[in-house]
């Protein structure tokens, strides 16, 4: 099952494991990760179900938004090796010159 995700995640998942450069890699980040989606993902069927009972269907776009990126969160945290979860965060050991 898992093999089948990654096939179907790669075009999300190669661009961040295929990236130049070190990474700086804390297991507490794995852990935030997770919690975030969870997060949005919950706040996206939240906003769904109030947009729905107030009769707003342009409510859906932030759900849609938030779903999505909750969805990406736990997609990276669950399926994403350690380079993946590091440069979705952004931790990079380079030096940039201005």
């Amino acid at each position: 099952m898992k093999n089948l995700l990654l096939k179907l995640a790669a075009p999300i998942l190669n661009p961040l494991e295929n990236a130049e450069g070190d990474f700086e890699y804390s297991p507490s980040h794995r852990k935030v990760l997770k919690v975030m989606g969870f997060m949005f993902v919950s706040l996206g069927f939240v906003g769904a179900y109030f947009s729905l009972l107030a009769n707003q269907i342009a409510g859906l776009f932030p759900v849609l938004i938030f779903v999505a990126i909750g969805l990406l969160s736990l997609l990276v945290a669950y399926l994403g090796s350690d380079k993946a979860v590091a440069k979705l965060w952004r931790n990079r050991n380079e030096t940039y010159t201005k």
